[in-house]
């Protein structure tokens, strides 16, 4: 009966020291994912702060003021003024929709029974 239990625990312990050179080596490869998940990250968000900033610095309005006049001939765009702006009195807002009528009643048989 004792070397049955030996073997069994000799097995027991081959499998445990299997499973976690398994797990090990898998937690090593998951770690070493998210280190370049991170770095990536960092990466992507750098760059979208370098867009950031080339998107201000294509959009200032003196800029945009010369583009603008250079291309007249082609573009006809001109300054905005408030004239082009609408009142809110000029808006036509669409009528507000009537509620159905769920429990109708019939005011001629109300009267007859008065």
């Amino acid at each position: 009966m004792r070397p049955l239990l030996y073997i069994l625990t000799a097995l027991a312990v081959i499998g445990l020291a299997f499973w976690a050179y398994r797990e090990n080596y898998a937690t090593q490869q998951t770690l070493a994912e998210t280190k370049r998940l991170q770095r990536e990250i960092g990466q992507t968000q750098q760059r979208l702060t370098v867009l950031r900033a080339e998107w201000a610095y294509l959009n200032r309005p003196d800029r945009l003021r010369e583009l603008a006049n250079i291309n007249f001939d082609r573009l006809g765009l001109l300054p905005l003024s408030a004239e082009q702006f609408g009142r809110v009195d000029e808006v036509a807002f669409p009528p507000a929709d009537l509620l159905p009528i769920t429990n109708a009643i019939d005011v001629s048989t109300m009267e007859a029974t008065q």
